[in-house]
């Protein structure tokens, strides 16, 4: 195995477990000191325990010696965004009005599979507070750089978490998506996000944000996102709204698109301002989908910018988080996230009824689009990674994060599975993102569409890789 262990798969670590080329204690050695290198540069983590890891890496090596491995991802060195409960570490959301004190003595869901089957955690990631806006900065943590030019942002909320995989910190990472969370940073990142169907994952606690947050997970390649899917999705008694048992999305993984109905929109009719660079490259990824046997042709779904509606729940969602906090502890609030807060208490119950509506119109609309088409595709996002530490791009005019997220969350609301994967880079090296979205429910297709193209190697970044500095620092480990 002539790769570092850092650049692995997480299927590739476990085939080389399985062959006793390295064991689950090499490979958690190797994310540590990659962590190490990295942190100081990119700032993705807010908490590693190495002692931890490296005992469950070691218990880890006695099941494969034994043969006796307990589960999909015996060893595997993971991260877990810090808005996701994880026994035994605090969970502090990015803000300073959350106490560290206390038992921590329970897993979410999602966490809790990863550990019956065997994965390491390395470390907890960045996220801004309490996961409100489309980037990662905090005033707990700071702000959180892109891999590939640490002037520039990560994206966010799972903004460490996409760091962290690019970087090879870890094979593998668990995030939350509201609005774009887990798709808008892999797509800055450079990496695999999936936001599944809403309650494929269980949720606990329930997100302030209701059912516009999904838990997803950030990966190398759109396999190993579906190895850890059939880990994390299911039952769980904590979580009501979940979808019951499901089977695997990796039955079919290899099907390829051969005869799928792809309905593609570059720019929702023409609706959203998207970069050359980023169209171009977003086209050539729809043009290897025909390729490989897809009928493909440019679609808009009919619908109108839901951002309103959006911000009717996003906000109150937020005004609602905050309301058991004093004047003195919301002093301590990101200044936006304030903001939003004062916004969301002055919508009504009725406005917010609104919201559901538009919400539920939204989704016949989809429904209706999806009796035509298997999968729609669009541009991840319109634009890529810009400065680190400013919540939208300098002079673009607009005033929150979801002026250039257009393509991210409107899906939320209508809660159908969507991945972004990498399908090329700007003129300054930044990558840049193709999304695929399915039916709700159909999440095997999704990764079975995003499978094919990083199979046809058009999903994929040129170049060397995460950027100067980076690149050279991280590759010293």
């Amino acid at each position: 195995m002539t790769s570092p262990l850092t650049d692995l798969t997480a299927r590739q670590l476990l085939d080389g477990y399985a062959q006793g080329d390295f064991s689950p204690v090499d490979a958690t050695r190797a994310a540590l000191d990659r962590v190490e290198v990295v942190q100081p540069l990119v700032n993705a983590f807010v908490r590693v325990d190495a002692e931890a890891a490296l005992a469950e890496a070691e218990a880890s090596a006695r099941r494969w010696h034994r043969r006796e491995t307990l589960g999909l991802l015996d060893g595997v060195p993971v991260t877990v965004k810090d808005l996701l409960l994880q026994r035994g570490t605090p969970t502090l959301r990015g803000s300073r009005t959350v106490s560290a004190d206390g038992a921590w003595n329970e897993d979410a869901p999602s966490v809790a599979r990863l550990r019956a089957h065997g994965a390491v955690f390395v470390g907890r990631t960045t996220t801004p507070e309490f996961g409100w806006k489309g980037v990662t900065d905090s005033p707990l943590h700071g702000v959180t750089r892109n891999p590939y030019d640490p002037s520039r942002t990560a994206g966010g909320s799972s903004g460490g978490s996409a760091a962290a995989v690019a970087l090879g910190a870890g094979a593998l990472s668990i995030g939350t998506d509201g609005g774009g969370s887990v798709r808008i940073p892999a797509s800055f990142c450079g990496v695999f996000g999936l936001k599944p169907t809403y309650g494929r994952v269980p949720m606990y606690p329930s997100s302030p944000f209701g059912t516009l947050a999904h838990v997803g997970p950030l990966t190398r390649d759109a396999a190993d996102a579906a190895l850890v899917m059939d880990v994390m999705s299911g039952e769980d008694w904590r979580d009501w709204s979940h979808l019951g048992p499901a089977r695997s999305v990796r039955d079919g993984l290899e099907e390829g698109v051969k005869g799928l109905r792809i309905g593609y929109s570059p720019s929702f009719g023409g609706q959203v301002a998207v970069r050359p660079a980023v169209a171009e490259a977003v086209r050539r990824a729809v043009g290897a989908l025909a390729g490989l046997g897809a009928y493909v042709e440019e679609s808009d779904p009919d619908l109108t910018d839901p951002v309103e509606a959006f911000h009717t729940l996003w906000f109150s969602g937020a005004a609602r988080l905050v309301q058991h906090l004093g004047p003195q502890q919301r002093e301590l609030l990101d200044p936006g996230l304030r903001e939003i807060c004062r916004a969301g208490e002055r919508h009504s119950a009725l406005e917010y009824l609104a919201a559901v509506d538009a919400r539920m119109d939204l989704g016949r609309r989809l429904g209706r689009f999806h009796t035509s088409y298997d999968l729609l595709v669009t541009p991840t996002l319109p634009i890529t990674a810009f400065e680190a530490g400013a919540e939208v791009p300098a002079g673009s005019g607009h005033r929150r994060w979801t002026g250039w997220t257009p393509f991210t969350y409107p899906f939320n609301l209508t809660q159908q599975p969507a991945a972004t994967l990498p399908c090329g880079v700007d003129e300054e090296g930044l990558p840049i993102g193709i999304q695929l979205i399915g039916p709700r429910h159909a999440d095997a297709l999704v990764l079975r569409a995003a499978h094919a193209l990083y199979e046809s190697g058009a999903a994929t970044i040129p170049g060397p890789g995460p950027g100067p500095g980076v690149a050279e620092s991280a590759g010293s480990a």
